[in-house]
């Protein structure tokens, strides 16, 4: 049996791709797989931010049409880039298990934390999510636009004299560059993207023989958090051009699912937690999202 993998060419979508293939190889070392390289918009568009060039779906849909079509058998992708709907033919296998949903900050040698940099200090970030929390916690901060893969990003601090950047924990850890690090941003400060740090295997909906070979990678935790993340974004119609972060944390049979909407220029940022049980985590999600944007509404009233 062959299976055709379709991925992104960045060396974090690789990375990504590879993982997933060793993870399945060791449990089914019977089957080959053959992994094909998919330009997206994303990819070729890199002088642009992202908020200007498009919406969700900016690194998928050429995968996903070649998937639609057969030229491909699945795809690998970061959960967080996913749209809130796929295209009727295809559907998500299961989710293994997430890396650190964290954002992290990589700075300049002489600082250690974001206590550390000094009044105005530059960080780059190519995020409106990340950028308007850094700054309700650090107001002073001079937050600059940068784009590219990890490397490139992190060359950045060098070539445009930035005192740090903003990066996922997870492409930084699976890159091999947690030494990197200079410190890890709590969730209490910077909420994460929706599902960051989820895979998303993206799958025809009738592959049924695919999809029971992707069961068993299942992670029921992790699943479990990106339904109700996801559920948030979905409830908030979220786009790249605002401000939306979810993270849900599980605790026994409990879970608190956070939220963060705000508007484009971050005047209006609004963060709120609800708290449910592992059994619904998509109506949790739904009812936070309702919750929040009937507050954004009626913000400064």
């Amino acid at each position: 049996m062959n299976i055709k993998v379709g991925t992104r060419g960045s060396k974090l979508a690789l990375i990504q791709t590879n993982w997933v293939i060793d993870v399945l190889k060791q449990r089914y070392p019977e089957i080959d797989f053959e992994v094909k390289v998919i330009k997206t918009k994303g990819d070729i568009i890199q002088h642009i931010s992202l908020d200007k060039i498009g919406d969700k779906g900016l690194f998928v849909k050429e995968i996903e049409k070649q998937l639609i079509e057969g030229e491909i058998d699945m795809a690998v992708h970061s959960m967080k880039d996913m749209p809130s709907y796929l295209p009727d033919e295809l559907k998500f296998a299961s989710i293994p298990e997430r890396e650190d949903p964290r954002d992290v900050l990589i700075l300049k040698k002489e600082y250690k934390s974001l206590e550390d940099l000094p009044k105005g200090a530059k960080i780059g970030t190519g995020s409106k999510r990340r950028k308007f929390q850094l700054l309700k916690y650090r107001p002073d901060l001079n937050v600059v636009p940068i784009r590219g893969n990890i490397d490139t990003r992190i060359r950045k601090i060098e070539e445009e004299n930035l005192d740090g950047i903003v990066l996922a924990a997870a492409g930084v850890l699976r890159a091999n560059l947690k030494h990197r690090i200079s410190c890890y941003l709590p969730i209490e400060v910077v909420i994460p993207a929706p599902a960051q740090g989820a895979l998303a295997i993206e799958i025809r909906k009738d592959d049924v023989e695919l999809e029971k070979l992707i069961d068993s990678i299942r992670d029921e935790n992790t699943e479990l958090q990106v339904a109700a993340e996801r559920a948030f974004l979905e409830g908030i119609e979220g786009s790249c051009h605002i401000p939306i972060g979810a993270y849900c944390n599980i605790d026994g049979e409990s879970i608190k699912l956070t939220g963060l909407f705000g508007d484009e220029d971050g005047e209006r940022l609004i963060v709120k937690s609800i708290d449910g049980d592992i059994y619904n985590p998509r109506e949790l999600g739904l009812k936070l999202s309702k919750v929040i944007l009937e507050e954004y509404e009626n913000y400064g009233r």
